[in-house]
């Protein structure tokens, strides 16, 4: 890692505890975890890992990312502190995706744009937003999106219409060797009353359901056809279930969370445990919304 040490004009650090970096505060080392100064130092980083052929993995602010305990054999890029312009004209938005989503939610609220009100509260980057198609109370971002920028494995850009990509629940079509720049989206014009309104239902409802005084990755599995996943899980009689430190919650079944020092393998065996109950007791396929990294084949099967 010499070589990467010598050309990045950003921060680096080796053999990294992504436990640092996650809001589980649970995984094990990266080779190297990498914030880009910007997008020229972005581009140059990744030439050099498309050149040598060196696994590259782009993370938001680790909100929604469970990390193997033996840690990831590559460079980890993280935009969170680099890629942060946020600009706003009339009801129209450009934010690079770098750009903490609880800010770009209160400003454009603070603007009474309506759209994104429901995501109040929910932790993690534009960025890792967009590409997970994060939703709340029947919005999704997505639908106030205009253009994407994305730069590709050899440094260049590439711009994306809304038509150019597929989004469904919890999921998007944007490339794994491709990294998010920016987005620009167009919301819609509304009252004061009716934006804080909606943002009041939103983060109250959220506070009365969610475990929010420990650490979690929010919800772990993507809601089936078939109704809402914690729902499930909970008739199953799983709610507090335990492996090591790590826990299914007492107050949304959805939610795992970290009493402390749980492992990344305690969060795999609950995992494990609510796949195959719900699989057995009412015939459901609950399929994971966190994004996994470092993990072998088949670790999530049953």
């Amino acid at each position: 890692m010499n070589k990467l040490n010598a050309l990045t004009q950003g921060s680096i650090l080796t053999n990294e505890h992504m436990s640092n970096h996650t809001s589980y505060g649970i995984g094990g080392p990266a080779k190297a975890y990498v914030q880009p100064k910007d997008e020229v130092d972005l581009a140059n980083i990744l030439k050099f890992a498309d050149e040598y052929k060196i696994p590259t993995f782009f993370v938001g602010s680790g909100s929604n990312l469970l990390v193997s305990d033996d840690g990831i054999d590559g460079i980890v890029i993280t935009l969170g502190k680099s890629l942060k312009k946020l600009v706003i004209k009339e009801n129209l938005v450009y934010a690079q995706s770098g750009v903490m989503l609880g800010k770009f939610v209160k400003e454009c609220i603070s603007r009474s744009l309506s759209g994104v009100e429901s995501l109040i509260g929910v932790p993690g980057t534009l960025g890792g937003a967009l590409i997970m198609n994060a939703g709340a109370f029947g919005s999704e971002i997505s639908n106030y999106l205009q253009k994407a920028t994305v730069m590709t494995m050899s440094g260049k850009l590439k711009q994306y219409n809304t038509d150019d990509i597929d989004f469904s629940y919890r999921k998007s079509s944007f490339k794994n060797n491709e990294i998010l720049i920016s987005a620009e989206f167009e919301l819609i014009q509304s009252s004061k009353e009716i934006v804080v309104e909606k943002k009041s239902l939103a983060s109250g409802g959220r506070k009365k359901s969610q475990p929010l005084r420990y650490r979690s990755a929010g919800s772990i599995f993507k809601n089936p056809k078939e109704g809402a996943a914690g729902f499930y899980i909970d008739k199953a009689g799983l709610k507090g279930s335990k492996s090591g430190d790590a826990e299914i919650s007492t107050k949304h079944a959805n939610f795992f969370v970290n009493h402390g020092n749980a492992k990344a393998s305690d969060v795999v065996n609950l995992i494990r445990l609510a796949k195959s109950t719900v699989k057995q007791k009412f015939g459901i396929t609950l399929e994971l919304e966190i994004k996994t990294l470092g993990f072998k084949p088949g670790t999530f099967k049953i």
